[in-house]
């Protein structure tokens, strides 16, 4: 009678933690964040990782930080680069930051740095990231400077 007791309990208590557990949170997805100075400008999660949007430098001077947040589902980047690129993939500047210890740790870049890489015609560039989990890179934006010119050093 008791071991049919436990049996019913174990199977009880088995069915009450696969409910608590499917409501979880699921910790640590991959995905980015980019901002301007402090300001959130594109942040990107699981699927949504795969469209690419365009980040506007347009009003952005040349004091201005790009600051970037990549999450590797909860682990830490190591050998991260950030790669601007010209419309024919050609790579016009490298940002090699160093291991950092915490999951996520920002990397910044001189919107400056970025504006100068900017010749003739040019009117898009391309960010990307690559680190030793992502050694293929993910685009993570266009980044446009408009039409209007304001953003020069």
């Amino acid at each position: 009678m008791k071991s049919k007791k436990n049996l019913a309990l174990s199977l009880f208590l088995a069915a009450i933690s696969s409910i608590f557990f499917s409501f979880t949170p699921n910790w640590g997805g991959e995905g980015f964040e980019v901002y301007l100075n402090n300001k959130l400008v594109l942040q990107k999660f699981g699927p949504e990782m795969n469209t690419v949007q365009n980040l506007q430098l347009a009003d952005a001077t040349a004091g201005d930080q790009l600051i970037i947040k990549y999450h590797h589902c909860g682990r830490v980047g190591k050998n991260r680069v950030i790669t601007i690129k010209d419309g024919q993939n050609k790579i016009l500047k490298e940002f090699r930051y160093n291991d950092s210890n915490k999951p996520v740790s920002a990397m910044s870049c001189s919107v400056k740095e970025i504006i100068n890489l900017k010749k003739g015609n040019t009117t898009n560039l391309k960010l990307y990231y690559t680190s030793s989990e992502l050694p293929a890179g993910r685009l993570l934006a266009s980044i446009s400077f408009g039409t209007t010119g304001n953003a020069t050093p």
